[in-house]
């Protein structure tokens, strides 16, 4: 599979990344990337960018060395509601919504509310895509997940980040698997993503490639091989669920 586009890279502007939105860009040229997503915390981040900064995007050219930049937000599940930490005027501004259960936010205590936070989340049409639901820091019925994202059109993100042995969200390799399998059966939409928190990071989503490659899921559902089927998708949930 050719992938296209990283859509989860942070900016100096999440308060804990380290590179500007033109030297993520420039480092996405150099491997051959032709989209980018900017998406950096929403403002219950310790360090998080504020309101302000995501409604004033659009001062953004649409274009940074040569590659297409997308504007987007990962924002934070605060409570077992799925309530996101940024409001939907802002939401449905952007291009795209990356939406996270972070440990610094929330710490709910069993399996049950954690499924149902991220259900909750996914309810909204101005979310598009479940953030690293696989970490360790969050029990939860995947299945269950799964069937919500079939449900709601949301993308499931396939993190690189969460996918690193010994990095604090890796769960093991099984919790991909079983996700993957599961997305495939339900014909669910999957996105590999970096969580670049530096630009050489950008595009470097190796792991997860090769987890959703053997996984034999249909290229039509992995979002990264095709920037006008990733649009797609996000329209059909905006669609489905407004």
């Amino acid at each position: 599979m050719n992938f296209m586009l990283d859509l989860h890279c942070h900016t100096v502007i999440s308060g804990h990344a380290y590179s500007t939105i033109s030297e993520n860009a420039a480092h996405a040229a150099s491997i051959g990337l032709t989209h980018m997503g900017i998406a950096d915390h929403g403002p219950k981040m310790l360090g998080g960018a504020n309101l302000y900064h995501f409604l004033n995007l659009r001062a953004l050219p649409d274009t940074i060395h040569g590659v297409k930049i997308l504007q987007g937000a990962e924002a934070n599940i605060l409570n077992i509601n799925g309530e996101l930490d940024l409001p939907d005027y802002a939401l449905e501004r952007l291009d795209f919504v990356i939406a996270s259960m972070h440990r610094e936010i929330i710490l709910t205590s069993d399996c049950a509310s954690n499924t149902k936070a991220m259900i909750n989340a996914m309810e909204s049409p101005h979310m598009h895509i479940l953030g690293h639901p696989n970490s360790i820091t969050y029990e939860i019925d995947i299945e269950a997940m799964v069937k919500a994202a079939a449900k709601t059109k949301t993308i499931i993100e396939i993190n690189e980040g969460s996918l690193i042995p010994g990095l604090f969200r890796y769960p093991g390799d099984e919790p991909f698997v079983e996700t993957l399998a599961l997305c495939k059966a339900y014909n669910v939409s999957v996105l590999a993503s970096s969580d670049s928190h530096f630009a050489t990071h950008v595009g470097e989503f190796t792991r997860a490639k090769s987890f959703i490659e053997a996984s034999g899921i249909s290229e039509e559902l992995v979002m990264n091989t095709s920037p006008q089927r990733l649009l797609d998708a996000i329209k059909a949930k905006k669609e489905l669920m407004s």
